[in-house]
């Protein structure tokens, strides 16, 4: 099975640069308007999930929720020790989670739309 988180945006180049330059996925693809949509698709090769972000014309109020929440798993502590690093060295701010299991296994950041991504370090604890 495939998985495909799609969310719209009000700044997709904006959204393009954190997710890629920032956490460090790919861009897998794009399109330009089909239907009114502009979009990219942003994850990292040959996996079998990947992020969907569009744009209309139409401004977007978003209304996350505390526990709306993006976890990221990193495949070893120094892959986790880097992205954190990398987050600290853009001044991006961490926050702190609604659920407190998520404040004991990782970080916690807000994307450029507010929405909540968790960067946990689960798999490194003893």
């Amino acid at each position: 099975m495939t998985f495909r988180f799609a969310r719209h945006t009000n700044d997709l180049e904006q959204i393009k640069s954190f997710y890629i330059a920032i956490l460090g996925f790919e861009l897998l693809g794009a399109f330009e308007n089909h239907n009114g949509y502009d979009g990219v698709f942003i994850g990292k090769s040959n996996e079998n999930w990947h992020l969907e972000f569009t744009k209309t014309k139409e401004v977007i109020c978003f209304d996350f929720k505390e526990d709306d929440t993006l976890v990221f798993y990193p495949e070893s502590k120094m892959e986790f020790d880097l992205l954190i690093n990398k987050l600290q060295s853009h001044e991006i701010e961490f926050i702190k989670a609604k659920n407190p299991y998520w404040n004991e296994n990782g970080k916690m950041i807000l994307d450029p739309d507010g929405y909540r991504i968790l960067i946990s370090d689960f798999r490194f604890k003893n």
